[in-house]
């Protein structure tokens, strides 16, 4: 049984995100309930899913007005970096490398989803950003200079050490 569901919790009223954070918590459920034959090829469907999700994601954050280096892009590219690593685990032989990284993901998501993504999915609004058009309808609404932050209570000034920070608890938890 899947340790992670899809429910009103994970909701972020951004269908285009919304979509595709349940298609990571299906997919993530194949994981977690997949036997040691179908491992791998489930997880590599999990990586395939989650480099789009958060290229996806990273777009939007650049179409407006994140800098590069944002620590939500970072997290995105720590957590992509280490589920590859699981992958080539996997490959090896080392199953119980990718089980332990599912049961991880189940609790990184959840975090993830309700802090990051939901302060990117309020600044999305904030500027009337429509995820099927890359269109900003509110573009004075867009930030004056890049977003160095996460995208919520931290995203003024230039939070270097907090991107360093936050990409090391994702790797300890990974």
């Amino acid at each position: 049984m899947a340790t992670l569901e899809w429910t009103a919790d994970l909701v972020l009223e951004l269908p285009a995100m919304d979509e595709t954070h349940q298609e990571f918590v299906e997919l993530l459920a194949q994981v977690e309930a997949a036997a040691d034959a179908e491992l791998l090829p489930r997880w590599q469907q999990l990586v395939e899913h989650t480099d789009g999700h958060f290229g996806q994601e990273d777009r939007w954050m650049q179409r407006t007005g994140f800098a590069a280096d944002n620590c939500h892009s970072l997290q995105h590219s720590t957590v992509l970096q280490i589920m590859r690593e699981g992958a080539e685990r996997g490959a090896k032989g080392e199953l119980h490398v990718m089980r332990g990284m599912a049961a991880e993901l189940v609790t990184w998501f959840v975090h993830h989803a309700q802090t990051m993504d939901a302060a990117l999915a309020q600044h999305l609004k904030s500027v009337n950003f429509d995820p099927a058009s890359d269109v900003v309808h509110q573009p004075q609404a867009l930030p004056q200079a890049p977003i160095h932050g996460c995208g919520g209570a931290c995203s003024t000034g230039d939070d270097h050490i907090g991107q360093q920070e936050s990409a090391q608890q994702v790797a300890q938890a990974l």
